[in-house]
C-alpha cells in the first residue's frame, strides 16, 4: 500500500545555499537521510530550491533543471528556451502547440500568456515533476491548456491530434533523453504534424550525440537550421515540415521586427543566425 506524501521543507544551509529545498516525501520521511542523499547525490528524484525570490527545480546539484523568478514569473529565464520560441518567424499564431517535457514549466506558461489564441498541450513522463507544478505558478488546466501525464515516445504512435508547433525540451542529467534520440519517435511525431508545422529541438550532451541528432534531423525532414547557445552546452535546432518551401527570410526578418515589440526576445538576431544556418546546412556545411 503506498504511503500519502507530503512536502517537507529542509533549510538548504548545509549545501551552503540559501532559502529551503522542497521535497515530495511520505509524512513519516527520513529527513536527516534525505539530507544525506542530497549532498552525496544519491536522492534520485526531483527537488526544489526555494530562496523567496527564484524557484528552481533540480534532478541532482550540478544541473538546474528549470528556473522561476517570482518577480517576473512568465520571463523566460535560460537563453535555449527563449531560442526555442524562434518558431513564432514562421508561425506567430499556431493553433495547436505540443511541448515535450515540462520542468518548471517557463514554455508552458510563456505560450499560454502570449498566444492566447493557441491551444497549448504539454506531455510529461514523471508524475513527481508534475506535482512540482503547483510551486511554478502553471496556467489551469481546461480546453486550450493540459499537461498530460504521458510517454511522449507512446503519445506520438498513437495520438490522433496533429500539432502546428513540437517543442521537445527533455532532458535528463546525461543530456537529451535517450528515447528521444531514436529515428522511430521522430518518424511518429512527423506523421503528426501539420504541413507547415515547425519542431524545435533542445538538443544537450556529449558533441557526437548532438551531432549525429542533428544529422538525423536532417534526413527525417530535409530541411533544418540550428543556433548554438553560449555558456550552456545546448543546441537548438529547428526542422520545417516542408522543405520544398523554402523560407521567405525579408518576410521572417521583417516578422522579427513586428514580433520583438510583443516579446521579450531578441528574434531579429535570431531570425539572422537561423538564415545563415540554413543556408549552411543547405550547401552541404561548406
Amino acid at each position: 500500500m503506498s504511503k500519502t506524501l507530503q512536502w517537507h521543507e529542509i533549510s538548504a544551509r548545509f549545501l551552503s545555499e540559501k532559502g529551503v529545498i522542497r521535497l515530495l516525501e511520505p509524512a513519516d520521511a527520513d529527513l536527516p537521510e534525505l539530507r544525506r542523499q542530497l549532498r552525496d547525490d544519491e536522492y534520485g528524484k526531483p527537488f526544489l530550491f526555494d530562496d523567496g525570490e527564484s524557484r528552481r527545480l533540480h534532478f541532482n546539484l550540478r544541473y538546474v533543471q528549470s528556473q522561476f523568478d517570482l518577480r517576473t514569473p512568465d520571463t523566460l529565464s535560460f537563453a535555449y528556451t527563449r531560442k526555442m520560441m524562434g518558431f513564432l518567424l514562421w508561425l506567430p499564431q499556431p493553433q495547436h502547440v505540443v511541448i515535450v517535457g515540462l520542468g518548471g514549466g517557463s514554455l508552458t506558461r510563456y505560450c499560454h500568456r502570449h498566444l492566447p489564441q493557441t491551444r497549448v498541450t504539454t506531455l510529461e513522463i514523471d508524475s513527481d515533476v508534475i506535482a512540482f507544478g503547483e510551486w511554478f505558478q502553471l496556467p489551469p488546466q481546461d480546453q486550450r491548456t493540459r499537461i498530460v501525464h504521458a510517454d511522449a515516445v507512446e503519445w506520438f504512435a498513437s495520438t490522433r491530434e496533429r500539432a502546428d508547433v513540437v517543442l521537445i525540451d527533455g532532458c535528463d542529467h546525461t543530456g537529451t533523453v535517450a528515447a528521444l534520440c531514436e529515428e522511430s519517435f521522430y518518424r511518429n511525431l512527423q506523421a503528426r504534424l501539420h504541413r507547415e508545422a515547425i519542431v524545435a529541438v533542445n538538443l544537450l550532451g556529449p558533441a557526437t550525440r548532438i551531432n549525429e541528432l542533428q544529422r538525423m534531423l536532417g534526413e527525417i525532414f530535409g530541411a533544418i537550421m540550428s543556433v548554438e547557445v553560449k555558456g550552456l552546452g545546448n543546441r537548438v535546432v529547428f526542422a520545417t515540415n516542408n522543405p520544398q518551401r523554402p523560407p521567405d527570410w525579408l518576410a521572417i526578418r521583417e516578422r522579427a521586427e513586428r514580433l520583438a515589440r510583443d516579446h521579450e526576445l531578441d528574434l531579429p538576431a535570431l531570425s539572422r543566425q537561423l538564415q545563415y544556418s540554413y543556408r549552411h546546412h543547405r550547401s552541404g556545411g561548406r
